[in-house]
């Protein structure tokens, strides 16, 4: 009875030790099984350098074209899914801010957020395909278990060897060359291991030097004299890695055109070649001959139909066409980079880095002229690509075109520094001096005196941070660094100088009060900016003249927004003749418009009720034709709030109650025609043809991303009793000619306003 109860008892264990063994075994997650294919537009690469072949930069191929993925809000999760589309059964880690490079093309995806388990990416969440609001500095890149899934067949092997094309450059070896940028002419060499490589020309031709000038940010190739470099080639030690290099010309870059690896021993390659050599013809801002740089310049203005706004860099910006005399811009769809490095080259840049979508660079204003503009990438100007002429329900301004362009390297960047600041946007500005020659650089401060945001602009833009939120004229506030010399005094800016140095200055002779480190200039940088423009045709519809008592006037000439001569008027009896229009002050750019001054420097008026933020918001001037001012009011800024904002953009700032002021991206501050100062004072004015003109933020109190749209101008026609206001418009959104033709208006023959 006991041996049967313990045999028993043995046979109960083992099936429960099975049953158990079996419950463990099904507990396990099991290995992935092959993803299904997420479509025939999908495909999945890693690229970049240094990395191993189970890591690297994620590249998308959709929509027949290559691109990246932003990090913004990336996860473990996002790389789980990444790396199973690349056939591996998991992510170990994932990594930000471009470690393995660079990538080039569209940034397909942003602000991804995976829960882990999706069969494909696109099941994730994310801001749409082709929206986003990245560069390639912060293209994403993952870490993948280094075991694959069973059965997954990889289409896209990635070698042990790199296999892609990343870092291209021109190497000088004229010795006059070395020292001087931009590099127009050299040998090509592209990243290999820890060093460089050359491209071995057996079969190069123009079309493949107009790929790498473009890169280089180059508009144009020119013929090179090989004879020397076949000389200078031969006494070199070369190491070349590519061969058979073949391009279409329009590629934007290197690794899109068809060539081949050395594999093994290379010592023997191209023995019947030499190292590819290109030489650039660089575009008008950036050729190094002041005679040839206004050459092209007059050239340029006489022709030019296309331009760039709203970009903190050179190179790139909102793409603006002129048709017809008048400005305006071009819808997104198919926008794509064959078209973007056809703008960039009109404009004297390289190809483009980036065909950026859904208005990017801030949203412009009046008409959109052009919409699935598709080029072939040949094209000397865009109006000669394809494209459709477009009606009001096809496209909006929040589609608006914008690109990068690829610049020539000039090297501004090091030629300045931040001291002192919170973080790397902030901080007291410090320049080098006599660094050319291989001479050590002398650092020194900027004086502040005259300091502000137009100097603070070229600053931040030279920094390559971005636009400029405050220009500071004393910092001392900030941590102290070992440079306290004062070098550069008396900088006066235009704003769209690629460099202090381009900018007026003291030069050798330093004139500044102040010499005290306290007293040196200071910037305060931002990625975004806002940008305020005029509606105007709201200020044609509501123009009309009133002969206002005085008695109803003692609050605005409280206000000083009567002219001087109304000082010496027989008050309370007479009136002033006063024209009269409503303000419509829109912010389109990409971020909220705020007071300089802190509300705790706000100055309360009594006879109106509520706090001036700023000095002087905007300046309203009756001219001549010749320019010649006969009549001013200038507009302190009552209170900045959102009365109306776009469909989807709520309120932020109003005045009630002693509230935050402002103006949000996407909204509007409307300044009726009926309330007080919102007028100019004509009472002086004689009959005639004059100008009515606007123009918002006069002081560059607060930083924007453009200023040359913040004026609007008006003809006006005064007979002395009635006033005729007709063809306002933003100050740049006209042909010169156009303008000119503004400016010596004739005046109005009858009634009729066209």
């Amino acid at each position: 009875m006991g041996s049967c109860g313990t045999w028993a008892w043995q046979e109960l264990l083992v099936l429960l030790s099975s049953l158990l063994w079996l419950w463990a075994d099904s507990a396990q997650p099991t290995p992935p099984g092959p993803t299904p294919n997420p479509g025939p537009q999908l495909k999945f690469r890693l690229a970049g350098y240094p990395r191993k072949h189970n890591e690297g930069r994620v590249e998308v191929f959709y929509n027949d074209e290559w691109g990246t993925i932003c990090d913004d809000d990336f996860t473990l999760a996002n790389a789980h899914v990444l790396c199973r589309h690349l056939g591996f059964v998991a992510a170990a880690g994932w990594a930000h801010s471009a470690k393995y490079g660079k990538g080039v093309g569209r940034i397909w995806l942003d602000n991804v957020n995976c829960a882990g388990g999706e069969k494909s990416i696109g099941d994730c969440k994310h801001r749409g395909w082709g929206n986003s609001d990245c560069s390639h500095e912060e293209d994403a890149g993952v870490v993948c278990k280094d075991e694959r899934i069973p059965g997954f067949k990889d289409s896209n092997v990635i070698e042990s060897e790199q296999s892609h094309v990343e870092e291209v450059r021109l190497r000088p070896v004229v010795s006059g060359a070395r020292r001087q940028l931009p590099v127009s002419e050299g040998i090509v060499e592209v990243r290999y291991k820890d060093g460089w490589a050359q491209i071995c020309d057996e079969g190069w031709d123009s079309r493949n030097s107009h790929v790498v000038c473009g890169m280089m940010g180059f508009p144009a190739e020119k013929k090179v004299n090989r004879n020397f470099y076949k000389l200078f080639s031969e006494r070199q030690q070369l190491n070349y890695r590519l061969h058979s290099v073949s391009c279409t010309g329009t590629e934007v870059h290197l690794s899109m055109c068809a060539f081949e690896f050395y594999r093994g021993n290379a010592s023997a390659a191209c023995r019947a070649g030499m190292p590819a050599v290109v030489s650039c013809v660089p575009g008008p801002l950036f050729t190094t001959a002041n005679g040839h740089k206004k050459k092209q310049r007059q050239q340029q203005q006489g022709q030019q139909r296309i331009r760039l706004k709203g970009g903190a860099k050179v190179g790139e910006g909102r793409v603006e066409v002129l048709k017809s005399s008048e400005w305006g811009t071009i819808c997104d769809d198919r926008w794509n980079l064959l078209s973007a490095s056809v703008v960039c080259r009109e404009l004297g840049f390289g190809s483009a880095k980036e065909a950026l979508t859904g208005a990017r660079m801030g949203q412009g204003t009046g008409p959109i002229h052009m919409n699935e503009v598709q080029c072939l990438g040949t094209e000397k100007s865009l109006w000669s690509c394809p494209f459709k002429n477009i009606t009001q329900e096809d496209c909006k301004h929040t589609e608006d075109a914008a690109v990068r362009c690829n610049i020539p390297y000039m090297g501004y960047e090091t030629l300045i520094r931040l001291s002192g600041g919170r973080s790397r946007f902030e901080g007291r500005v410090e320049v080098a001096l006599g660094a050319g020659d291989g001479d050590q650089p002398h650092w020194g401060l900027v004086c502040g005196e005259g300091w502000g945001t137009l100097e603070a602009m070229v600053a931040c833009r030279q920094l390559g941070l971005g636009f400029a939120n405050h220009g500071l004229q004393e910092t001392w506030y900030w941590d102290a660094s070992n440079v306290t010399e004062m070098v550069l005094s008396g900088v006066k800016c235009a704003g769209h100088e690629m460099s202090l140095s381009h900018c007026q200055h003291h030069g050798t002779s330093l004139n500044c009060r102040n010499t005290g480190t306290r007293f040196a200039a200071g910037v305060i940088c931002s990625e975004t900016a806002s940008d305020l423009l005029l509606h105007a045709p709201l200020v044609q519809e509501t123009a009309y003249i009133e002969d206002r008592p005085l008695h109803m006037l003692y609050c605005a000439a409280e206000e000083n927004c009567l002219a001087s001569s109304a000082r010496l008027a027989n008050w309370p009896y007479g009136h002033r003749r006063l024209l009269r229009f409503s303000s419509q002050i829109h912010n389109n750019g990409r971020a909220d418009f705020r007071p300089k001054a802190g509300r705790h420097s706000w100055v309360w008026h009594e006879c109106h009720r509520h706090y001036h933020s700023m000095d002087i918001f905007t300046h309203y001037d009756i001219l001549t034709p010749n320019g010649t001012k006969v009549a001013e009011g200038h507009k302190a800024s009552f209170c900045l709030e959102d009365t109306e904002c776009e469909e989807g953009v709520a309120k932020r700032y109003e005045c009630a109650n002693f509230g935050e002021q402002g103006i949000t991206v996407g909204c509007w501050d409307l300044y009726r025609h009926d309330i007080d100062c919102q007028w100019i004072d004509i009472t002086d004015v004689k009959p005639g043809n004059y100008i009515l003109q606007v123009v918002i933020n006069p002081n560059f109190e607060v930083a924007e991303s453009d200023f040359t749209n913040n004026a609007m101008k008006c003809n006006c026609k005064y007979d002395g009793h009635r006033i005729w206001v007709h063809s306002c418009h933003i100050g740049d959104a006209l042909s010169e000619e156009a303008n000119r033709r503004f400016e010596q208006y004739p005046g109005q023959l009858n009634n009729q306003i066209s």
